[in-house]
């Protein structure tokens, strides 16, 4: 049988997947395979890659199994060869299974594969949130303890290290401080640091520019890859899709996978229960809200850092009723010595009081409404309030409104369709697209993101204590 065109027979193949998968699709996924033999009824498709292969094997593997026994007669057996870069000889003969593959250590492919030739990765590490500045305590000293094994032995101890608790806990903190430190004992390691709403544009785009392939290859590239805000994922299955296999890739080729979320796997909603079990299989380790103790000492260690000079009954004020976030601790020092000096006084305690009560967002005060904050918004940009619920599309009108339902639908619990219906009679899809332009916005632009937090400043300072 060794004599059967393998060639033609493939082709064949082809012109029938080509009728039963979109253009793009058939382009993207089967026009790159090439048929490297067919004999004993046993075909031999070779792939680009290993996530090339996972994916043929997810999502099309009935068409093809379908596909080949109607060109080839029924029980002709598929086999994948795995192309390994700059190494054909090194190739990985993998056999197709007539089921999606469940476990990711099924196929284990390293070593063979060489250090993809891509210059100077920049990390994307903030270098002031190292080890030396995350404050250890109470709260979070095994998540510290885990996140230092992790450092000083990649892939060896937890992987993947997922770290999780409320917003301003210390997460990004933390994960930076892993980062960082592994570039300091292993230099020639790429480390990756992203948030997930980043990952997703560059997913999204990399599809609209169809250069999926590019966009694998690079994070099949990393040896350690920081993930934060993981339950961004949520509801977007097709970002999901490709990072499943991505994880597959660099967990079953001893890469060092580190995820940050808001809450724990068991209660992510909207991410696949394959993702989920995923993430539970290294360290799962959380990061508790500051205790009052650890408080006081990222109050002084900041200040010290800063060459301050606070009285006690202050720092100990602050940390006693800023319960919740570090971020928020650090932010009030900050707002209490630009006070100090701008009306040249002295930091007191009753200083602290009003800032506290300005600042914190879960202080008793003042609820902010979508009234308050198209007032804010139109005032930052020079707008009159009723130029927003016109039909202008001049360019500042349309950024104040999207801004404005942006930061409605994050201050207020009204759904798109209300926030809507007060700012500018709009419908819910145009909500939903405003928030998505902010956020993306917010995302990449350092200046719009600045000018977006000094907005929300505003805002927070206009809670106001309950006078009863």
């Amino acid at each position: 049988m060794s004599g059967i065109d393998h060639i033609g027979l493939w082709n064949r193949c082809l012109d029938i997947i080509r009728d039963n998968v979109p253009a793009q699709a058939f382009k993207t996924w089967f026009l790159p395979i090439k048929p490297l033999k067919y004999e004993n009824k046993e075909l031999v498709l070779q792939v680009p890659s290993q996530f090339f292969y996972e994916y043929l094997e997810d999502k099309f593997v009935d068409l093809l199994r379908r596909t080949i026994y109607k060109v080839m007669g029924e029980g002709t057996k598929l086999m994948y060869n795995i192309m390994v870069v700059q190494q054909p000889q090194a190739d990985v003969k993998i056999p197709s299974t007539p089921h999606v593959p469940t476990s990711p250590q099924r196929v284990v492919v390293r070593k063979e594969v060489p250090r993809m030739p891509i210059a100077d990765l920049d990390p994307h590490l903030n270098p002031d949130y190292n080890f030396d500045t995350f404050i250890e305590g109470y709260s979070n000293k095994l998540s510290r303890s885990v996140g230092e094994a992790v450092a000083e032995h990649p892939a060896k101890t937890f992987n993947p290290l997922f770290l999780y608790g409320a917003s301003g806990v210390g997460k990004t903190h933390l994960a930076n401080a892993i980062g960082l430190k592994i570039k300091e004992l292993y230099p020639e390691k790429r480390v990756l640091y992203i948030s997930a709403h980043l990952f997703q544009i560059q997913y999204t785009d990399s599809v609209r520019n169809n250069t999926i392939n590019d966009f694998i290859n690079f994070y099949q590239s990393i040896d350690i890859l920081i993930i934060d805000d993981i339950q961004e994922f949520a509801g977007v299955t097709k970002t999901q899709n490709t990072f499943f296999h991505i994880f597959n890739h660099l967990h079953q080729n001893g890469k060092q996978l580190i995820l940050t979320s808001d809450r724990a796997p068991v209660l992510l909603q909207g991410i696949e229960d394959r993702l989920i079990t995923r993430f539970k299989w290294g360290m799962v380790a959380e990061l508790e809200k500051p205790t009052v103790e650890l408080r006081k000492s990222i109050l002084w260690n900041k200040i010290r850092r800063d060459g301050l000079q606070f009285p006690t009954e202050v720092v100990d004020y602050i940390a006693e009723n800023v319960e919740d976030s570090i971020r928020d601790l650090e932010g009030i020092v900050i707002s209490i010595m630009a006070h100090a000096t701008i009306y040249n006084k002295d930091v007191t305690l009753e200083l602290a009081q009003r800032i506290v009560h300005k600042v914190v967002a879960n202080s008793p005060g003042k609820t902010i409404t979508v009234d308050d904050i198209i007032s804010t918004v139109c005032n930052h940009f020079g707008l009159e309030p009723t130029a927003i619920h016109t039909r202008s599309r001049k360019r500042e009108v349309v950024q104040a409104r999207q801004i404005a339902m942006y930061l409605s639908k994050n201050y207020t619990n009204f759904s798109t369709a209300k926030i809507g219906s007060l700012i500018g009679n709009k419908d819910h899809a145009t909500v939903l697209y405003a928030c998505k332009t902010i956020k993306e916005l917010r995302e990449v632009d350092k200046s719009f993101r600045t000018e977006l937090d000094e907005i929300q400043t505003e805002l927070n300072q206009q809670r106001k204590p309950v006078i009863h």
